[in-house]
């Protein structure tokens, strides 16, 4: 038997938003989906939005500091193919947003957020729960914002299941992809053992690939908007390169794909506050940037000089282009006069690479196979070039963060790198970074070379570079203005 919620207040702005997902900083966050679903409904609730976040309650992982400030609303009953299993709502507020927590602890009670044998029936339990809680907690949004395959069923079932209930009938729909890579695709018995759901979809319309579902491609499909986080990223994942399978659903789709950049927190990465960084600076007086270099080098065993240091925050895996630099590494060595520090974990033989290169160049190299948010701030304000090769990115934060800092950054230009860092034009004096589109190692040494001659023998273009790169605007301040544009197109559409 279900209990009475309390009434929320109502909404002073004209959008009402729920932003579903399945995981959100600061609460539980395995990637950049956790920190879009922090940040983006903060900036959101400054603009005037009634915005609203419904996150799994993942009861294990969950902070203590958060955990006290938990309510409970109430429990429900929530219909799992034939099966009836409890849902209990809990709610608390963090800053100006509202946060949902959808409990089961059979489903949610674990030690980590993904790869169980039954996540299509966790998420699917999540999904019927979000569209069955908006009665209950008398908060009724008119635009619900999904975000990955974990949620992409949503519009599905709204459109299937929850259509006939009046208050429910003008929601629309946003689904955002993070990484297409991961699509939820699961055998065609889940219709009948989670949603208890008839095959009138299972076409390729719907949500049939290949004779499965592909949960992904049901909320492509019906979705009122979809977008990705970057412009390039929304026409790259159109092609055969890049869609993993679901280009053609994409291409046909494409009247409502769109893509805008993500953005980062300035506030947390800001130079003159930042309370990781041994000195503070601003583009103003970099003198700052200067003893950060040299706490760096001392912090990681490098010898404290004025030569070039390239840095590298990153999961060292072959997508993240970690195979080109192992592969260009002793010979930029052995040619230049340079360090280099790289941060991160991965894949097990680019670990062992990376640390025999280290071994060979104990002044120039140092490799910290391991995690280490404290250092990996160090890196974005002492180092003077940013690595960020990535063979795709969809949007990307760390080449924001390090032009917040002053580093510049050398990327690959797919994706959100391409939006995000303008080619340096000597010439001119334009560009924010160094840029390359053939994706080798060759060219990536090439480009590593140029940009190593512009630091030595062209310092005033490197000022000009660290003036264009830290005038940037990365705010969630304009890519959420570039959502609430988004929201609004859908409520005044006819």
């Amino acid at each position: 038997m279900q209990q009475p919620a309390p009434t929320v207040p109502p909404a002073q702005s004209r959008e009402k938003v729920l932003f579903a997902a399945s995981e959100g900083a600061p609460f539980f966050k395995t990637g950049g989906l956790g920190d879009v679903a922090y940040a983006l409904p903060k900036a959101l609730a400054k603009h005037g939005v009634d915005i609203r976040v419904v996150l799994p309650y993942y009861s294990k992982l969950m902070p203590a500091e958060y955990q006290r400030q938990l309510q409970f609303l109430g429990s429900m009953t929530v219909k799992v193919g034939w099966q009836d299993k409890y849902c209990g709502i809990l709610t608390m507020k963090l800053g100006d947003v509202q946060y949902y927590f959808i409990d089961n602890l059979q489903y949610f009670g674990r030690d980590g957020l993904y790869g169980y044998w039954d996540d299509a029936e966790r998420f699917g339990f999540f999904d019927l729960a979000v569209l069955q809680m908006l009665q209950f907690v008398k908060f009724i949004p008119n635009v619900l914002h999904v975000n990955d395959w974990q949620t992409a069923f949503i519009p599905v079932l709204l459109h299937d299941k929850f259509s006939w209930i009046k208050p429910l009938r003008n929601i629309r729909t946003v689904l955002t992809i993070h990484n297409i890579e991961f699509q939820g695709q699961y055998d065609a018995v889940i219709l009948d053992s989670v949603f208890a759901m008839g095959r009138q979809y299972f076409n390729a319309m719907g949500f049939n690939q290949n004779g499965g579902v592909n949960m992904l491609m049901g909320g492509i499909n019906f979705a009122d908007r979809v977008n990705t986080v970057s412009p390039s990223y929304a026409e790259e994942i159109k092609t055969p390169a890049f869609g993993h399978g679901l280009d053609g659903v994409l291409r046909w789709n494409a009247w409502k794909l769109s893509g805008i950049l993500n953005g980062i927190d300035t506030e947390l990465y800001d130079p003159e506050t930042d309370p990781h960084l041994a000195a503070h600076y601003s583009a103003k007086d970099l003198a700052g940037k200067k003893k950060d270099k040299a706490a760096l080098q001392k912090e990681v065993g490098l010898p404290q000089t004025n030569e070039p240091l390239f840095v590298m925050v990153s999961r060292l895996t072959r997508q993240k282009g970690a195979d080109l630099l192992v592969d260009v590494v002793d010979r930029f060595q052995l040619e230049h006069n340079c360090q280099f520090i790289i941060l991160g974990t991965g894949d097990y033989d680019l670990e062992e690479a990376f640390k025999r290169v280290a071994y060979r160049y104990p002044g120039a190299f140092s490799a910290q196979i391991r995690f280490d948010s404290h250092l990996a701030q160090t890196m974005y304000a002492g180092g003077d070039f940013f690595l960020m090769p990535s063979a795709t990115e969809p949007s990307g934060l760390a080449q924001m963060m390090a032009m917040r800092y002053g580093t510049i950054p050398i990327v690959h230009a797919t994706g959100g790198l391409r939006d995000s860092v303008q080619p340096f034009n000597e010439f001119t004096g334009q560009g924010t970074g160094f840029s390359f589109n053939d994706y080798r190692a060759d060219v990536l040494e090439d480009m590593m070379k140029y940009a190593y001659d512009v630091y030595v023998n062209k310092p005033k273009s490197y000022a000009q570079l660290q003036q264009n790169a830290m005038a940037e605007n990365f705010s969630w301040a304009n890519a959420s203005q570039a959502y609430i544009d988004l929201y609004t197109g859908l409520l005044t559409q006819k």
